[in-house]
C-alpha cells in the first residue's frame, strides 16, 4: 500500500504490517483513503480529531445557511383599498427579509361569477410591488382560489 504521513509527505509503498507499525509508533490511526487505487492509499492521522473537525465544519456551514420561508397573504375580492395597502406593506417587509410570498384571493358564493375582479387585484399588486418583487411562474387557479407567488427581485 502507498503510505502518506501525518504531515502529508509521501512515505512510499510499504507493507500493511509496516504501515501499522509506523502508525502505532506515533500513536495515530492508519486510515484507508483510496481503497480502489493500485496500490491502495492509506494515511497516518488522528481519526478522532479528523471527525471532530469535520463536524465543526458542518456546524459552521449550517449556521451560515439561509432558510427561505413561504409567507401567505389571503385576500377577498371585496377587500377595501386601505386594507390592500396594509397587505402590500406586509408583503414588502416579507420580500425584503428574503422570503417568498404567496398571495391568495378566495372567492365565496356568487363572487365566483366575478373572478376577473380578483385577477385585477393581483395584477395591480404585482405592478405596485415591481420595485422589490417579481412574480414566479403564472397565476394559478385552484377551485375557489386564485394565487400568485412573489419572490425577491434579483439585482
Amino acid at each position: 500500500m502507498r503510505l502518506i504521513g501525518k504531515d502529508g509527505a509521501n512515505l512510499g509503498v510499504v507493507s500493511i504490517r509496516e504501515a501499522l507499525e509506523r502508525a502505532g509508533q506515533e500513536f495515530l490511526d492508519l486510515v484507508e483513503i483510496v481503497p480502489n487505487a493500485n496500490p491502495p492509499v492509506c494515511r497516518i492521522m488522528d481519526f478522532g480529531k479528523f471527525k471532530y473537525e469535520q463536524s465543526k465544519k458542518a456546524q459552521e456551514a449550517k449556521k451560515k445557511q439561509i432558510q427561505i420561508q413561504i409567507k401567505e397573504i389571503k385576500l377577498r375580492p371585496k377587500t377595501d383599498t386601505h386594507d390592500l395597502e396594509v397587505k402590500k406593506r406586509h408583503i414588502k417587509e416579507f420580500i425584503e427579509d428574503g422570503n417568498k410570498v404567496k398571495v391568495t384571493i378566495r372567492f365565496r358564493g356568487r363572487e365566483m361569477m366575478h373572478k376577473d375582479i380578483g385577477i385585477e387585484i393581483l395584477k395591480k399588486m404585482v405592478q405596485d410591488l415591481s420595485d422589490v418583487a417579481v412574480m414566479e411562474g403564472t397565476m394559478g387557479m385552484e377551485g375557489p382560489t386564485v394565487h400568485i407567488m412573489l419572490i425577491p427581485k434579483r439585482d
